[in-house]
C-alpha cells in the first residue's frame, strides 16, 4: 500500500518536471533566430572589431599585434579629443533640448491643437525618411550661395552666416537638422505614455484647484519618469551613433569643427586606412555607451528605491 501511495506522488511530480522542460524548450525555440541573428549581427562583429582594434591592420594583407598600442595612441591625438569633446558638447546639448521639445510638443498634440495632423506629420517625418535624406536637405537649407536660410537673412539686411567654411555655423547647422530628426521619436514616446495617464487622476487634480501648469509638473511629469529614462539613455545612444547627418552635411568639417566619435573612427579607418586604430576608437564608443547606460540604470533604480 506505501508503495503504491509513493509512486503515485512520483508520478505527478515527474509531470511537473516535464512540463517545465516543455516549457522552457519551447521558449529557447523561440528565442533562438534573435538570438542567431543577434549573436551573427551584433555580437560577432563586436569581437572583431575588438580583435582588429590590437592589431596595425590597414585592410590590406596581414596585420600584427600591437596590443594596446592603438589605444594609447589616443591619449596624444588632438584630433581624437576634439572630436570626443564635440560628442560630449553634443550629447550635452542636444539630449535636453530634444526631451525638453518633445514632451511639450507632445502636450501639444494630445490637446486639441488645431491643424494636429500637419504637426505630427512634420516633426515624424525627419525620423521615418533615412537620415541621408535629411542630410541632403540640410544641405541645401544651409548653403551658402542657394539655401533659404541664407537667402531669407539677405532679404532681412543681416549678415548670412559662413555655414560650411565656418566652424561654429556648421556646428550649429549639424545641430538643428539632427535635433529635427530625432525629436520625432520622443514626441511619439511621450505622446504615448500621456496617453496611457489615467484621467481620473487630471480630473480629481482639476476639482482640487489645480492649475493646467500643476497638473503638469505634479501629475504627469512625475509618472512619466520611466519614459523619461528610457528616452533619455535611448538620445545619449543616438547622438554616439550619429553619422550619416554629419557625413553628409559637413563630412567633419571645417577643420575638424564637426568631426565627431564616429566620423573620425570611419575617416580613420576606410580613408587614412588605418583600421586597427578606427576600431580602437569603435571600441571606446561602445563602452562610454556602456557606461552611461549603467550609470544612468544605477542612478534610476536608486531614486525609484528612494521614491
Amino acid at each position: 500500500m506505501s508503495q503504491g501511495v509513493s509512486s503515485l506522488a512520483v508520478r505527478p511530480a515527474r509531470g511537473r518536471r516535464a512540463a517545465a522542460v516543455r516549457r522552457w524548450g519551447v521558449s529557447y525555440a523561440l528565442l533562438t533566430p534573435a538570438l542567431v541573428l543577434f549573436g551573427l549581427f551584433v555580437l560577432w562583429p563586436l569581437v572583431q572589431a575588438v580583435r582588429i582594434s590590437l592589431t596595425n591592420s590597414t585592410g590590406i594583407g596581414t596585420a600584427d599585434f600591437v596590443g594596446l598600442q592603438n589605444y594609447t595612441r589616443m591619449v596624444g591625438d588632438p584630433s581624437f579629443w576634439r572630436a570626443a569633446g564635440n560628442t560630449g558638447l553634443l550629447a550635452l546639448v542636444s539630449v535636453p533640448t530634444s526631451i525638453a521639445a518633445g514632451f511639450g510638443i507632445a502636450l501639444l498634440l494630445r490637446d486639441r491643437l488645431p491643424a494636429r495632423g500637419i504637426f505630427r506629420a512634420l516633426f515624424l517625418a525627419p525620423y521615418v525618411i533615412s537620415g541621408v535624406v535629411v542630410a541632403m536637405a540640410g544641405r541645401w537649407i544651409f548653403d551658402e550661395n542657394v539655401g533659404i536660410v541664407d537667402r531669407t537673412l539677405s532679404g532681412w539686411g543681416l549678415p548670412a552666416p559662413d555655414w560650411q567654411s565656418g566652424g561654429t555655423a556648421a556646428a550649429v547647422s549639424v545641430f538643428v537638422m539632427l535635433f529635427w530628426a530625432r525629436t520625432g521619436l520622443v514626441v511619439v514616446l511621450y505622446l504615448s505614455a500621456l496617453q496611457g495617464i489615467d484621467g481620473d487622476l487630471l480630473e480629481a487634480a482639476e476639482l482640487d484647484g489645480a492649475s493646467r501648469w500643476q497638473r503638469i509638473r505634479f501629475v504627469s511629469w512625475p509618472l512619466l519618469r520611466p519614459t523619461t529614462f528610457f528616452v533619455t539613455v535611448l538620445m545619449v545612444i543616438e547622438v554616439f551613433q550619429v553619422f550619416d547627418v554629419v557625413r553628409v552635411m559637413t563630412g567633419g568639417g571645417p577643420a575638424g569643427a564637426t568631426d565627431i566619435l564616429v566620423t573620425y573612427a570611419y575617416t580613420q579607418g576606410f580613408q587614412a586606412r588605418r583600421q586597427g586604430y578606427g576600431s580602437a576608437i569603435g571600441v571606446v564608443v561602445f563602452l562610454v555607451i556602456l557606461l552611461a547606460t549603467l550609470l544612468w540604470w544605477r542612478i534610476q533604480a536608486r531614486s525609484e528605491e528612494e521614491s
